[in-house]
């Protein structure tokens, strides 16, 4: 890991502790996620691992949408 210098103010050693909990917390996550081949935002590796094309999608209304809207499903 690379060193941190506090460039403004005078933290106290917890506020610094809190700090570098914070970011070691999140470089672990980055790291496991890359580890397991993910994108670090924490979606799918690929468009073919994305279940959301498999979620039915509300229909948009239409010219005739009015017209259709009483129409058995």
């Amino acid at each position: 890991m690379t060193s941190i210098k506090v460039l403004h103010g005078q933290p106290t050693p917890e506020e610094l502790a809190a700090v570098l909990a914070v970011v070691s917390s999140r470089a672990a996550a980055t790291a496991a996620a890359a580890a397991m081949g993910q994108q670090a935002g924490g979606g799918p590796a690929s468009t073919w691992a994305d279940r959301s094309a498999a979620v039915r999608r509300l229909p948009k209304p239409g010219r005739h949408a009015w017209r259709t809207s009483a129409w058995a499903q």
